[in-house]
């Protein structure tokens, strides 16, 4: 890891980076980035759903419960990669609030360790109140690969990946206390979902500075290959909704058209690779995903 070579990464120096203290609400909300808060919560919305069509109201606490699991690990993961980050933000990115002294790294990290905990344990929550090991286990396998990504392998070229399969454990939280076993439709779901976010955390690998057109292209076919991964869901799924039995050309029409509006920004970006075309695509990108899961 690159980062094992910046100063105060490790060791009595790291403490050298935001020493502030706490301000107001604002900074602590920048270091969960709240907003994207939704599309965690989007992603086990989703999984739940999806294998609970009807809805009961024995399965509202544990939708409750997996949904504020999926977004304390998830704000647990933001806050973490701040940390270790650290350093490399006060070049790039010294507006956040770690390097700008808004929040001090000694209560990030209490932050960002306590989150994850409390994710952690309201899946085990669900598992024991359930009679069900999946949401353990689910939970445990994202809190381990968030932090294996936040800490190990995200300036490796398994980044990307690692942060894909964050996303597909995410959904499949939200699936974990389905009646039966996983079938076909929830790993299709999963993968889909999985490889767009390996596309967008490509693209936003060098989002700070200059990216390489040549990234950006592959990248963008890997967001766009996510999204039609998804084109065989209505055939593969139980009990799809009766309009898409009736007319299954409105999910191509609505696949292609979320492909279209997100290749547009992609391409924007590609043509002119400037960091400010770049974390736009990334965001729109991000914000993407909740339609998605919505349609899911």
């Amino acid at each position: 890891d690159a980062r094992k070579d910046l100063p105060g990464v490790n060791g009595p120096e790291r403490q050298t980076c935001g020493v502030a203290p706490g301000g107001p609400l604002r900074p602590w909300l920048e270091l969960v980035r709240a907003p994207n808060l939704l599309t965690a919560l989007a992603d086990a919305a989703a999984g739940f759903l999806f294998t609970h069509p009807a809805l009961a109201r024995p399965d509202l606490p544990w939708f409750a419960l997996l949904a504020a699991a999926s977004v304390l690990l998830y704000a647990g993961g933001v806050v973490l990669n701040d940390v270790f980050d650290c350093e490399t933000d006060r070049r790039e990115r010294p507006q956040r609030p770690l390097p700008s002294g808004r929040v001090s790294i000694r209560a990030a990290e209490r932050l960002g360790w306590s989150l994850l905990a409390g994710g952690l344990a309201l899946g085990w929550a669900v598992a024991a109140g359930t009679a069900e090991l999946r949401p353990a286990l689910v939970a445990t396998g994202l809190a381990a690969m968030i932090v294996a990504y936040d800490r190990l392998v995200k300036r490796t070229p398994l980044g990307p990946v690692a942060m894909g399969a964050c996303r597909s454990l995410n959904l499949l939280l939200g699936m974990s206390t389905a009646a039966g076993p996983w079938g076909a439709e929830h790993a299709l779901i999963a993968i889909a979902i999985g490889v767009y976010v390996t596309g967008v955390t490509w693209f936003a690998r060098t989002e700070a500075s200059s990216s390489r057109q040549g990234q950006l292209m592959v990248a963008a076919v890997v967001v766009l290959a996510g999204i039609a991964l998804l084109e065989p869901l209505p055939r593969w799924a139980a009990d799809p909704v009766a309009l898409l039995r009736a007319e299954p050309i409105r999910w191509l029409l609505l696949l292609a058209t979320v492909a279209g509006l997100v290749g547009i920004r992609l391409l924007r970006a590609i043509v002119d690779p400037s960091p400010h075309l770049v974390q736009a695509a990334v965001r729109h990108c991000i914000f993407s995903l909740i339609v998605l899961d919505a349609a899911i």
